[in-house]
């Protein structure tokens, strides 16, 4: 049985924005803090969604009882990759970083048996086998030596892909009742809150040395890798199962790494272009039930 098509499309917009976001994010930090950065890009967004939610008529207020759970979508889905993920990057270098944030589809496929059912089959076990050979390929022994000084950033990022693997599944066994822009809107508001202590705390913005470079990444993240990713992403979580879409999301470091190359002049050859064409056919056998 194939899964809709319009599922993989919504997929596929995930996975270039947040692939294109890797060489935005290495760039940027040239300009901007790691959470200052998120803050204002964080604001942006927010309000571009309620603004979008208020044209289409959407309630912009969540209904009572829904506080709790969009409270913990926002810990989940933001929180993980807003707070906990940039400090991994004080231990690890970004291609370390990645190859362990992209064991969330294990993780996701693990939790989506006992909490939705989603029994893993052959075909999605053989689609997971062929992701993680792809982003193993492209990313394979970047985690050098030094295990033991890198023990705190290994963790880091460990519990940022059980976090967002988490926040998949529970997205889909306990949906909010309210639209989907508004509630983006309120996880990444709820998300984002525990971000603004630590950057006035730790942080200070230059903003008189931020080139047009720098505010360019800020317009990207702000408009492509959070209001366009997650709108897609979490209209793909309602149409394919959250395994299949954790799969889905193993394009994304492949992605980033081909648009490095094009973005930063970063080499490509052999071994990326074999590591896509792996994790596509993992991406194609998912599609089957």
């Amino acid at each position: 049985m194939r899964l809709p098509p319009r599922g993989f499309a919504f997929l596929t917009v995930t996975a270039l924005c947040w692939g294109c976001n890797w060489p935005v994010m290495k760039a940027l930090m040239q300009d901007w803090p790691p959470y200052g950065f998120r803050i204002l890009a964080g604001a942006m967004a927010i309000s571009l969604l309620f603004l979008i939610a208020w044209w289409q008529g959407d309630a912009l207020w969540p209904r009572p009882g829904q506080w709790r759970r969009l409270a913990l979508f926002g810990l989940l889905n933001i929180s993980s990759w807003s707070i906990v993920a940039p400090l991994s990057l004080f231990w690890l270098n970004a291609s370390e970083a990645a190859i362990i944030a992209y064991t969330m589809p294990v993780w996701a496929t693990l939790f989506a048996w006992p909490v939705l059912g989603e029994r893993p089959t052959l075909p999605r076990l053989g689609a997971l086998l062929l992701g993680f050979a792809g982003v193993g390929l492209l990313l394979g022994g970047q985690l050098d030596g030094g295990l033991a000084q890198k023990w705190p950033g290994v963790l880091a990022i460990l519990t940022t892909a059980l976090m967002f693997a988490a926040g998949t599944v529970a997205t889909k066994r306990w949906p909010l009742q309210m639209p989907q822009v508004p509630q983006i809107a309120w996880q990444l508001v709820l998300g984002l809150l525990p971000v603004v202590p630590i950057s006035l705390l730790f942080e200070r913005i230059a903003f008189d040395r931020i080139t047009w470079l720098g505010w360019g990444c800020l317009i990207y993240v702000a408009l492509f890798a959070q209001v366009l990713a997650y709108l897609a992403w979490f209209r793909a979580l309602r149409l394919l199962p959250a395994g299949t879409a954790a799969i889905g999301s193993l394009l994304v470091p492949v992605i980033g790494v081909l648009a490095s190359a094009l973005l930063l002049g970063e080499p490509v050859g052999a071994r990326q272009m074999a590591a896509l064409a792996l994790t596509l056919s993992g991406v194609v056998l998912a599609a089957r039930r």
